[in-house]
């Protein structure tokens, strides 16, 4: 403990945040809930970087058959509790305290009430729902969710669409049960369901049995079902992925308050999409062994559990790498609508650098300075082989000694037109290349070969080279 506090205690003092600092008031209300002067604090330049966000925050992780995108189709079907916005209202309640509304803490869609223990500091080992029933979501709960101006949801984004194409749309929100009709004549099914989560309790699993029932059941009837996820990391989908009739899946995260638009765009092809996972999607809950179950109090300590991380560096990608576990996608996994070939991977030690075992310059935020020594580079070719644009974020991995298979060491995502090659760099410093001597308590750099991959994901690494320490 007193380490975190010298620790925000330095850089309080490093950026000088001990003088000069506003009194109360300025920027923001001294009492929020009291009459004061509004402070806009939005910059009308940051538009286009929330829905960009939005955008590149979707991955499309199945396409069977080009399911996606779509077509002008004549007729969609909606179906899901996720679809539409919430009937919660966002205006305080005449009498309530502003800091009880539901949707100041991002619960307008979820029942704030079953997270109350946590905030509050109480016990409760009660499981919690994984899902919030009451609309879709976008942004996760807790004092760091996101009150947006507006919210874009899907449905009246894609009703826009349909005015404008001349398209049909027959919808069902309904969340009691997950028994609803399939007109035979619709084009396309868009099944919208969430996964949420918040500061205050814990999800208690990785999927939930009413949302996975809900798709099955649509899937039963129509045979182009499209699955939108609105979720707050991992979740399984192992219930229904291999469903013939679910022709294409997107984890479309928390999207914030362009969540429709974006969405929108992305379905009817007007940008292909381009995020890629930042985990790993297991098969089921027992392939992510012990780290799947949190370490619970015991008495006398009900509220201070002992985690000794065991795992060490072996978590995620790099658990199922050691573990030789086939995920359902893997880390870094994403498709697009246009197709990519890598090619003339280049790995090349820069000449007169330092190479010795141990670090050895001045230490300044971050660690000794030549810690970040660029060692070496590696470069290679990326070609768009298909008719659309696109958008590929290449990978790169280092296979350190005596170390995990592969760590990810590098990525960047480059705009690529039809029949286009781009070429794509990265630097690989002293940092990247080293692993933490705990009896030296230094970072060390080995003399030995590393391994070099580059591809697509953590498991589509078609380039594969060597770097000579």
């Amino acid at each position: 403990m007193l380490i975190l506090i010298c620790r925000i205690i330095a850089a309080w003092y490093h950026l000088g945040q001990d003088q000069g600092f506003p009194a109360p008031g300025v920027g923001m209300a001294i009492a929020l809930d009291q009459p004061h002067a509004v402070v806009d604090a939005r910059n009308p330049a940051a538009r286009t970087t929330l829905l960009q966000g939005a955008l590149e925050g979707h991955v499309l992780v199945k396409n069977t058959n080009n399911a996606l995108p779509l077509r002008s189709p004549k007729l969609l079907s909606i179906y899901g509790y996720d679809a539409a916005p919430a009937p919660e209202s966002n205006i305080a309640k005449t009498g309530s305290s502003f800091f009880a509304a539901p949707w100041v803490l991002g619960f307008q869609s979820a029942n704030i009430s079953v997270a109350l223990p946590g905030f509050l500091n109480l016990l409760n080992l009660d499981p919690f729902p994984q899902t919030a029933y009451q609309g879709t979501i976008t942004s996760g709960g807790g004092s760091g969710a996101n009150a947006p101006a507006y919210i874009s949801d899907p449905y009246s984004a894609l009703v826009q669409r349909a005015i404008e194409d001349g398209s049909s749309i027959f919808y069902d929100f309904q969340t009691v049960n997950s028994t609803s009709a399939v007109d035979a004549a619709s084009d396309a099914c868009l099944v919208f369901i969430n996964a949420f989560s918040t500061e205050g309790y814990d999800r208690s699993g990785l999927h939930d049995d009413f949302s996975d029932a809900l798709v099955m059941s649509i899937a039963d009837q129509c045979n182009n079902t499209i699955v939108v996820i609105h979720n707050a990391g991992i979740r399984l989908v192992d219930q229904w992925i291999d469903h013939p009739n679910v022709t294409a899946v997107i984890y479309a995260h928390v999207p914030g308050q362009d969540s429709g638009r974006a969405l929108v765009q992305l379905l009817y092809g007007e940008l292909s999409p381009s995020g890629k996972l930042p985990y790993t999607v297991a098969k089921n809950e027992s392939d992510y062994g012990r780290l799947y179950a949190p370490d619970m109090a015991a008495p006398p300590f009900l509220k201070f559990p002992q985690s000794d991380f065991s795992e060490g560096v072996y978590i995620d990608y790099r658990a199922f790498d050691a573990m030789n576990i086939t995920p359902r996608f893997e880390f870094g996994f994403g498709l697009s609508y246009a197709n990519f070939s890598y090619s003339n991977l280049q790995v090349s030690k820069l000449a007169g650098t330092n190479t010795a075992e141990y670090p050895s310059g001045p230490i300044r935020e971050g660690g000794e300075t030549d810690l970040w020594d660029v060692l070496a580079t590696v470069s290679c070719d990326i070609t768009n082989t298909a008719a659309v644009d696109g958008a590929e974020v290449g990978q790169l991995y280092v296979g350190i000694p005596g170390g995990p298979l592969k760590q990810l060491r590098g990525y960047g995502k480059v705009d690529i037109t039809p029949g286009q090659t781009v070429s794509l760099n990265f630097d690989l410093t002293r940092r990247d290349l080293s692993t933490w001597n705990v009896e030296a308590q230094a970072w060390q750099l080995q003399s030995a070969d590393y391994n070099i991959y580059v591809g697509a994901s953590s498991r589509n690494l078609p380039l594969i080279g060597t770097l000579s320490i």
